[in-house]
């Protein structure tokens, strides 16, 4: 008796549900009884958009598979996803449009604190990050979607954000826009400016 049904349900967008039952049953083409659970669930588990996913036979001839999608919130070094946990993910997501975030291997966890850290900050502002980078020697840089660039050093990085957003409304009254700003001061800062004739500070 083989099995005749594959019943996945859970909420999932990217997840392709064709593809993974074609990969189930050439992994598994033997009969309802013959059907090892355990594989079936390795092999789920495995595919790059599912976080986790519960796999149990069902009499007489279904196989019901539950999915949790995984949640991409950021770009991780270009290649790969990060989720809400700071976990990675191989896959795609061009489309979402996610803030992009780079660190040494091992970092992910502690780029996705301090980047969920300065994201709720910067929302007391109209400004939002478009990338974060942390260096080897965790010093943080980030360049936030209209453009400027904000270089936070290892210290005080939220102190020293928060010290950018009170100051950024003054910055915007001069008559050149702002290319960069270096935080890495005890008291003050550096501002670079575009030069509108060739576009250097």
């Amino acid at each position: 008796m083989p099995v005749q049904v594959i019943d996945f349900s859970g909420d999932y967008q990217h997840i392709d549900i064709t593809k993974l039952e074609r990969l189930i049953r050439k992994a598994q083409p033997g009969s309802f009884f013959a059907l090892d659970v355990n594989e079936v669930f390795e092999l789920v588990e495995a595919q790059p958009w599912v976080y986790r996913a519960s796999v149990r036979k069902k009499w007489p001839n279904t196989l019901k598979i539950y999915l949790v999608e995984q949640q991409p919130v950021a770009q991780w070094n270009e290649d790969m996803l990060l989720n809400p946990y700071g976990d990675t993910f191989e896959a795609s997501a061009k489309e979402l449009a996610l803030p992009r975030l780079y660190g040494p291997g091992g970092s992910e966890k502690t780029a996705l604190e301090g980047y969920n850290a300065m994201k709720l900050l910067l929302a007391t502002s109209s400004m939002a990050i478009a990338e974060l980078s942390l260096s080897e020697r965790f010093a943080w840089h980030m360049q936030l979607k209209n453009g400027v660039e904000l270089n936070l050093g290892r210290q005080k990085f939220i102190d020293r954000l928060q010290r950018f957003i009170d100051v950024y409304p003054l910055l915007t009254k001069e008559e050149k826009p702002v290319r960069y700003v270096d935080l890495r001061y005890d008291t003050g800062f550096a501002v670079g400016w575009h030069n509108d004739d060739n576009n250097q500070s």
